[in-house]
């Protein structure tokens, strides 16, 4: 992830303001928060405000994927892009077995361990999958996504910072 997430960081850097390129990298799926707190310290954004843009940057679509997202699979159904449509359903089905039995808690769990295949993007689509009300998958999607941003500035400024 390092390896994108600064080739990412090299593109934009002399394009757009630091900032810009963390909250831009933290609305990505698949890099999100974890991707965004690793660009903001190699472009050594001040913690306490990285921390903040990250969050946001995440959090931002999630509502949006919430509320659209059947609405949009459904659509491409009808469409060349079936077969995404399938491979986003086994995907939502695989995880939704971790987060199912314990509802609002296993998806805080989810989300909150900055894995690969886990995140608020993934969050939301089992969440979508699983029909959870939207007051509550927004809850525990923004609960831990605030948690994987703890343990993500840690590594990144920390670690990150130790190691470089």
């Amino acid at each position: 992830m390092e390896s994108i997430v600064g080739a990412i960081v090299d593109f934009f850097n002399t394009v757009m303001p630091k900032e810009l390129t963390v909250l831009l990298i933290s609305m990505m799926p698949i890099l999100e928060l974890r991707g965004g707190m690793i660009a903001a310290a190699l472009l050594n954004v001040d913690r306490l405000q990285a921390f903040a843009i990250c969050l946001v940057g995440t959090l931002l679509p999630i509502p949006f994927i919430l509320l659209f997202l059947k609405q949009i699979l459904n659509w491409m159904r009808n469409t060349r892009l079936v077969k995404l449509v399938r491979k986003l359903e086994e995907k939502a089905e695989k995880k939704s077995q971790k987060v199912n039995k314990y509802k609002m808690f296993g998806m805080y769990v989810f989300v909150a361990i900055p894995l690969p295949g886990t995140g608020a993007w993934t969050g939301a689509l089992v969440a979508t999958f699983l029909d959870m009300p939207f007051k509550n998958s927004m809850l525990s999607i923004a609960l831990g996504s605030v948690t994987a941003n703890v343990i993500m500035s840690l590594l990144s400024y920390d670690l990150l910072g130790a190691i470089l």
